[in-house]
């Protein structure tokens, strides 16, 4: 009977966090760039069912038996297809078709700067004629420089990422993209960092200037997969109750004398 409890206690957990990412999608549909989150689950291994409260035997924990008592949450992981691009008209909006990122110096609170990356290609120019994010952020071009241009002057950005201004190449975007997408983690503002193990390569991805990539979320989906999660997380509530129920009548009744 307890151990029905844990069964429908982690169902609900893990319901949770699937509502959790869930909702999390939804609040960035209109972020650009974003790439929106899953997670799986598992069934709890044999191995790992063990009665920790039961010290009888030289304070060891034992075996509860072969059932697999209810589901852990296993990985979290992010769905990296590409979104719809949006058409802006402004040249400094870009929006990458296929693998890759653009190279963003990052500086933190702190005043520690770092190389990030991103799909939010919605940039534009200080007055100091660099090209930065919404955030301030600078761009960086193909050798990790910021990237420096005339903002008096009209310029044009070809699939390349090449911007030219009066028929001369000022600058070339940084784009790169890597070997294995599990070793880069969202870090937060719509930027991504790297972890150990990361292996960059060379991106090749399209630069499309005067769009921005939407977000790959689709709100239908989400919003069918939010009345699967409420359904289920109500079923193991319901079988909360009956099994608090049975064991009401069993404590109360069961032993009563007449």
């Amino acid at each position: 009977m307890v151990k029905g409890l844990y069964t429908a206690y982690t169902g609900m957990v893990n319901e949770q966090n699937r509502l959790d990412i869930m909702t999390n999608n939804l609040a960035n549909v209109n972020t650009t760039g974003f790439k929106k989150e899953g997670s799986t689950s598992q069934s709890f291994a044999d191995v790992l069912a063990y009665n920790i409260k039961d010290k009888s035997e030289f304070y060891l924990a034992k075996r509860m038996g072969t059932n697999n008592p209810g589901v852990r949450i296993g990985e979290n992981y992010t769905d990296w297809q590409e979104g719809p691009l949006k058409q802006t008209g402004n040249t400094y909006d870009l929006a990458l078709s296929g693998n890759g990122f653009f190279q963003i110096e990052f500086t933190d609170k702190s005043g520690n700067t770092s190389t990030k990356y991103t799909r939010d290609g919605s940039f534009t120019l200080n007055n100091n004629g660099e090209l930065v994010t919404k955030d301030g952020d600078y761009v960086l071009d193909a050798d990790g420089e910021r990237i420096t241009i005339d903002p008096t002057q009209d310029a044009e950005i070809n699939g390349q990422g090449q911007i030219w201004q009066n028929g001369t190449l000022r600058a070339t975007i940084g784009l790169t993209d890597f070997e294995d997408y599990n070793y880069i983690e969202k870090y937060g503002e719509n930027l991504y960092q790297t972890v150990d193990g990361a292996t960059e390569q060379d991106a090749t991805a399209t630069v499309n200037s005067g769009y921005l990539e939407q977000s790959n979320v689709n709100v239908v989906s989400e919003m069918v997969t939010m009345i699967a999660i409420q359904r289920q997380y109500e079923s193991n509530q319901k079988v909360i109750r009956t099994m608090d129920s049975s064991l009401e009548v069993a404590v109360n009744n069961l032993g009563r004398v007449n």
